[in-house]
């Protein structure tokens, strides 16, 4: 626990120490966030918040490295660099998203390459789908997840935290040192970054987040229980980037329109906002969703397999039921 605290403090003091001079660099570099119609910000601010969550998050973890077993911690600091840097180039001058597709997927590889990979089948093709797929789920779904000022960096923090936790209680070395300096990056980004933000992590931030935790969700693992229960674990975690990328492809699918491509006000946040919150009152209500979420995980990795089943099969219902009342007056025209 005294490493993960030191974990933590580290990436927290250089997330807030750098962030600043992140916001300083950004205008220089011409990585900037304009205003537009599917935008919530009204003038241009700067997204290289992610730069900073970064290298907060590499060096808090590289530190204390010598204790990681080198070839899969060294898979996920390579494929979350890459992935980050996809973003930069993607914030500074544009990426088609079938690049960021492929560098997503090739990233997924290298983590399987090295055993970083989804077991719960024991049919190594099946298997390798399921974690390309995780993969890349989770890694644009916080993505698409970053619409709001705070929303992103606090939904991270709170799986981080979660993750943390979870590895603190089952001695789980590299996802607990990885999942504190998360949590302590976003939490430092988090000064500038609430309501009203003053930076942006951009895709370098929320793609590199995105991948860094759904490779820890693939490594944990809970020996007292049985996987046929415990893959839920993650899966609730990360259960409101899930919801929100579930939510805009389906709506964007029955208005015939591409989900990869047309960007727009149509997230769970914007709806939320549509039907009366105020945007910080809508972030703050997504995060006690994500709470709750991981609340109901860390009850899955003690619970038998029908209190198991029964807590995923109620949550998969109450999603259900949410993504038809999201697609309803108020939240939705």
């Amino acid at each position: 626990m005294t490493v993960y605290l030191l974990v933590f403090a580290g990436a927290l003091v250089l997330a807030i120490g750098g962030t600043p001079l992140a916001r300083l660099l950004a205008p220089r570099m011409g990585v900037m966030d304009q205003p537009s119609a599917r935008k919530v910000h009204t003038r241009p601010v700067p997204r290289l918040g992610g730069a900073a969550i970064y290298l907060a998050v590499l060096a808090a973890a590289v530190i204390l490295g010598e204790r990681y077993r080198f070839a899969q911690f060294g898979s996920i600091i390579i494929g979350a660099t890459g992935i980050s840097f996809l973003g930069l180039l993607d914030d500074r001058w544009g990426v088609r998203p079938i690049i960021k597709i492929v560098g997503q997927v090739l990233a997924a590889l290298l983590l399987w390459a090295t055993g970083v990979r989804v077991g719960t089948f024991h049919l190594p093709p099946l298997d390798l789908a399921i974690t390309v797929f995780w993969v890349g789920y989770i890694t644009n779904g916080l993505n698409l997840l970053d619409n709001m000022d705070g929303l992103a960096g606090g939904v991270a923090a709170i799986a981080a935290a979660y993750f943390a936790l979870m590895c603190a209680f089952s001695g789980q070395y590299l996802v607990g040192a990885l999942s504190a300096a998360v949590l302590g990056a976003c939490l430092g980004f988090l000064f500038y970054n609430l309501n009203p933000a003053s930076i942006f992590m951009g895709d370098s931030g929320a793609l590199f987040l995105g991948f860094t935790l759904a490779a820890v969700g693939i490594k944990l693992r809970f020996p007292e229980n049985v996987t046929f229960v415990t893959w839920m674990v993650p899966v609730l975690v990360m259960g409101l980037p899930i919801f929100d990328t579930t939510l805009v492809i389906l709506s964007r699918l029955r208005r015939g329109l591409n989900p990869l491509t047309h960007p727009g006000k149509d997230h769970v946040s914007h709806r939320l906002v549509a039907a009366g919150m105020t945007p910080r009152e809508a972030v703050l209500t997504l995060y006690v969703v994500a709470f709750v979420l991981g609340m109901m995980a860390v009850f899955v990795t003690q619970a038998s397999v029908a209190e198991g089943y029964t807590v995923g099969g109620l949550t998969l219902l109450a999603g259900l039921y949410a993504l038809w009342q999201l697609e309803r007056p108020p939240f939705f025209e």
